[in-house]
């Protein structure tokens, strides 16, 4: 069962919406704590603020570096450890990405079994 969070409702209320991604880990890049790489864009929504006091982050799944990063939000990581959930942003023409597609793109940072893959909103 899913436990409704602040940031998991904050997440889910932007599903099926465009959205405008600031990017400021590009695909390639290295985490600058931990030194993973990024193969995917990870990045925020800008002026939008989570209860983590930063911006509501995002993965924006291309592998081909951007800054910026316009596409619809097909799903949310939700985090069980923390009230930190993502949004899943694709290109229009990649809309039809499976759940296994999404855990794949995201199991460099996201550790399976604690995290959920929501596409519905939560009230």
């Amino acid at each position: 069962m899913i436990v409704p969070s602040a940031s998991l409702r904050l997440a889910t209320a932007y599903l099926h919406q465009r959205v405008s991604l600031r990017i400021d880990r590009p695909a390639g890049s290295r985490h600058p704590r931990h030194g993973y790489r990024y193969p995917v864009n990870y990045g925020y929504l800008p002026g939008v603020p989570a209860p983590d006091g930063d911006d509501l982050d995002g993965y924006y799944l291309t592998t081909t570096p951007v800054e910026q990063a316009n596409g619809v939000v097909i799903a949310v990581i939700h985090r069980h450890d923390d009230d930190d959930d993502k949004l899943v942003v694709v290109d229009d023409h990649d809309t039809d990405l499976t759940d296994d597609d999404i855990h794949r793109l995201v199991a460099f940072q996201e550790l399976p079994g604690r995290y959920d893959i929501v596409r519905h909103s939560i009230s």
